[in-house]
């Protein structure tokens, strides 16, 4: 932050207006918003072809399984790491543009891969290459939280990222149409990959030191711990979530295995979870930023429901349970993340966002392998669980609640 000296010589920082300082904070968030949304417009359309693709080339339905679970798992294991990179050595961006870099580049290669295991390691590699970003991106829009709402400035982000998820998709799908080709696919998503690396050096030069957005006193809700005990509550609720949570591929199994749409209008329906998760995102920012950790509550209890209306009704309530599966990933990339600025001091934010992905992502592998076992097992069995899991997070969220009212009580 800028600074003046005063008459005994101390450097004496410049505070900006609090208007011009939201506003600086918003016009971040937006352009950070936009370079989530390449990025997603062009991970997310790739990812809707990646099974069939591998299939193409000679890969078995478990090599497919594997490739997507542990890329998953793995994109989850290394953001603790990732995270504690940036907070000990400050640099940020450097490990931003890293990730995304590597992220962005893989993607377009995937049009002259010869062979699936040359495709299966680009594919992983891109997950890597999200790992190492997502944390970095996380903690300085957090800078921001206390300028706009921690809701408002993870919800906009969202939303622009799962506009850009809804894009991809639906590219993919009119370049299919158009050419064919998995391979023209991948080749056209180079686009927007370049959009995202134009658009991230933009911001950059906007933003050098993202931390300036903080306000002067920020009302933290934290314990003296490096990770107070209000984490591992929250992430042990969370993860509980994660159990029960499907993954899009499981879902759109079972809307070919039941006949319920064609293959060409599967990813149309992903488009429209992703549009849902897109409006989803501004109004649960909104609403966090009023009633708290309540919000999360709340969400909890309405998206337990996507999995009976998916997995056990027709085609109408399955549609209804899509959008409510849309709001539970709006949640978790928008005022889940929120909580977590409340929780852990700033200078340890990248960390705390890389440890909590970790933890969510390994539960979330867990809750795919008992999910697919039991879809071929039971309909009926996967949707109880599936829900049950889901609610037993609320006791642990009353906790955390609780925690976080005492901790602020005392401060």
């Amino acid at each position: 932050m800028p600074t003046v000296q005063d008459p005994a010589d101390r450097p004496v920082p410049i505070r900006p207006h609090p208007v011009l300082a939201r506003r600086a904070a918003l016009r971040f968030v937006l352009l950070i918003g936009v370079v989530s949304a390449f990025s997603d417009m062009t991970h997310e359309g790739a990812r809707s072809i990646t099974g069939p693709f591998l299939g193409s080339l000679g890969a078995s339905g478990l090599v497919v399984s594997v490739v997507a679970g542990g890329g998953e798992l793995l994109g989850y294991g290394l953001r603790w790491f990732a995270g504690r990179a940036a907070d000990r050595t400050g640099r940020y961006w450097a490990i931003a543009f890293f990730g995304y870099t590597l992220q962005m580049a893989v993607v377009p290669l995937l049009a002259v891969s010869g062979n699936w295991p040359v495709a299966a390691a680009l594919i992983v590699t891109e997950r890597v290459g999200r790992a190492i970003r997502i944390p970095t991106r996380d903690a300085m829009t957090a800078h921001a939280a206390h300028r706009l709402g921690g809701g408002w400035a993870f919800g906009v982000r969202e939303a622009l990222d799962a506009g850009g998820a809804m894009v991809g998709p639906l590219v993919v799908s009119l370049v299919l149409w158009l050419h064919g080709s998995d391979r023209s696919a991948f080749a056209w998503l180079g686009i927007p990959a370049a959009l995202t690396l134009l658009s991230l050096v933009f911001t950059w030069r906007q933003f050098p030191n993202p931390a300036d957005l903080e306000a002067e006193a920020p009302a933290q809700l934290t314990d003296s711990a490096p990770r107070p005990p209000a984490f591992w509550l929250y992430l042990a609720a969370m993860g509980l979530i994660a159990v029960g949570y499907a993954d899009w591929p499981l879902i759109a199994l079972h809307f070919s295995e039941e006949r319920m749409v064609g293959s060409t209008v599967a990813p149309v329906l992903y488009a429209v979870a992703m549009a849902a998760e897109a409006v989803a995102a501004l109004v649960l920012g909104k609403v966090f930023d009023r009633v708290g950790l309540r919000s999360v509550l709340v969400v909890t209890v309405l998206t337990a429901a996507y999995a009976p209306l998916v997995f056990l009704g027709g085609l109408p309530l399955a549609v209804i349970g899509i959008l409510a599966w849309g709001l539970g990933m709006a949640a978790q990339e928008s005022i889940i993340k929120a909580v977590l600025t409340t929780i852990v001091p700033a200078d340890r934010r990248a960390t705390a966002f890389g440890l909590f992905d970790t933890g969510f992502g390994v539960a979330w592998f867990v809750g795919s392998i008992l999910l697919g076992v039991l879809y071929d097992t039971s309909l009926v069995a996967l949707a109880v669980v599936s829900a049950l899991v889901q609610l037993a997070a609320l006791p642990l969220l009353v906790l955390t609640r609780r925690r976080l009212s005492t901790t602020a009580s005392k401060g």
